[in-house]
C-alpha cells in the first residue's frame, strides 16, 4: 500500500486525483490536458498499488486548496508552476440572477457549499433572495461546512459546473420577462432551444410556462394554427421550402398543409424524396417559423392567443 507522501510524483498525485473523482469530472476541473498525458495517467492508475486512505485525503486537500503546482507529466520531467486551481472558480463570472437560477431546487447543504465560494456582497445579495426558511437552514449549514468531506466538495463543484453549463446566457435571466428570453430562444436552432425551454422547465415552471406561450416552433405552426392562418403562411414560402420543411411529418398533416395551398400550387407541389440532413429540414422550417414571425408583426394574428389556447374564429 502506498503511504509515503514524499515519494510521489506529480504524475501520482494526479493519477490518485482520478482514481477518487473518476476521470469525468477530475478532467472537467482540470482543464489543458492532452491526449498523451491522460494516456499516461491511466497507465499509472493501472500500474499502482492501493492507496492508503490518509495519503488519498492529503491529496485531495492539496487539489482543493490549490497547491497542486507540479506539471503533469512523466517522472523525470521538468516542473513547473501551474498556479492555483479552483473548482469554483466558475461562480465567479455568474451573474445574481444565473447563480440563483443554477441554486433552485438544490439541496440546502450544495446552496451552502456554493455560497461560501462567493464574495460576501454577492453571498448576501443571493441571500436576501431567498424566503426567511431557506435562509436560516442555509446560514446555519454555512456554520458547519467543515464537516463535509472534500471529496464531497469537489463533486458539489463538478456537478453545478455542469449544470450551469446549461444556463442561458445573464441576458436571458434579466428582468426583460418572459418575452425576451422567448426572442432569444427563437435566435437558437431546434436542439438549443430545447434544451434550454427543458432547463427553464425544470428550474422555474411559472416563467416556463409564459416563455412557451411566446416561443414559435415548427410544431406549434402545424399544431395550432387554424386553417386561414395557416394558408396564408404557406402560400408566402417557396414550394421547395415547405416540401423540405415536410419532410419527416406525417402523412396527415402534409395532406391538411398542401390542402391550404391554391390549387396551382397544389399541382407543383412536390415531396422530397430519400434520406437528407437534418441540418436541411432545420433550416427549412426556420423559414417558415421566421415568416410566420414577421406576419404576426403585421398584425395577422396574436401569437400569445394562439399558444395559450385561446378559441380561433375564421
Amino acid at each position: 500500500m502506498i503511504n509515503d507522501y514524499n515519494r510521489l510524483s506529480g504524475l501520482h498525485k494526479v493519477a490518485i486525483l482520478f482514481s477518487v473523482l473518476g476521470e469525468s469530472l477530475a478532467m472537467s476541473l482540470i482543464k489543458g490536458l492532452s491526449r498523451t498525458e491522460v494516456r499516461k495517467i491511466r497507465a499509472t492508475i493501472r500500474e499502482m498499488d492501493s492507496v492508503s486512505f490518509t495519503l488519498k485525503r492529503r491529496i485531495m486537500e492539496e487539489f482543493y486548496f490549490g497547491f497542486l503546482s507540479e506539471q503533469f507529466q512523466e517522472e523525470g520531467g521538468d516542473d513547473e508552476d501551474e498556479g492555483p486551481i479552483k473548482p469554483f472558480e466558475f461562480l465567479e463570472e455568474m451573474t445574481d440572477e444565473q447563480l440563483i437560477a443554477l441554486l433552485a431546487n438544490e439541496d440546502v447543504p450544495v446552496i451552502a457549499v456554493a455560497l461560501a465560494q462567493l464574495d460576501a456582497d454577492k453571498r448576501m445579495a443571493i441571500l436576501e433572495r431567498m424566503k426567511p426558511d431557506e435562509k436560516g437552514k442555509v446560514l446555519i449549514e454555512l456554520g458547519s461546512l467543515q464537516d463535509i468531506p472534500l471529496e464531497a466538495i469537489v463533486e458539489v463543484a463538478g456537478k453545478l459546473k455542469e449544470k450551469a453549463s446549461y444556463l442561458p446566457k445573464p441576458v436571458e435571466f434579466s428582468r426583460g420577462g418572459a418575452k425576451e428570453i422567448a426572442d432569444l430562444i427563437g435566435e437558437m436552432d431546434a436542439d438549443e432551444g430545447e434544451k434550454y425551454m427543458q432547463t427553464l422547465q425544470n428550474e422555474n415552471p411559472e416563467l416556463y410556462k409564459d416563455v412557451k406561450m411566446l416561443v414559435l416552433t415548427f410544431e406549434d405552426i402545424l399544431d395550432k394554427f387554424p386553417d386561414g392562418i395557416l394558408r396564408d403562411l404557406c402560400n408566402s414560402v417557396e414550394l421547395d421550402a415547405l416540401a423540405m420543411a415536410m419532410k419527416g411529418t406525417d402523412q396527415e398533416i402534409v395532406d391538411r398543409v398542401i390542402g391550404n395551398l391554391p390549387q396551382k400550387k397544389q399541382a407543383m407541389y412536390e415531396p422530397v424524396e430519400g434520406p437528407k440532413p437534418k441540418r436541411e429540414v432545420d433550416d427549412a422550417r426556420k423559414i417558415i417559423v421566421t415568416k410566420a414571425k414577421e406576419m404576426e408583426k403585421e398584425g395577422a394574428f396574436n401569437l400569445a392567443d394562439m399558444m395559450g389556447g385561446g378559441e380561433m374564429v375564421e
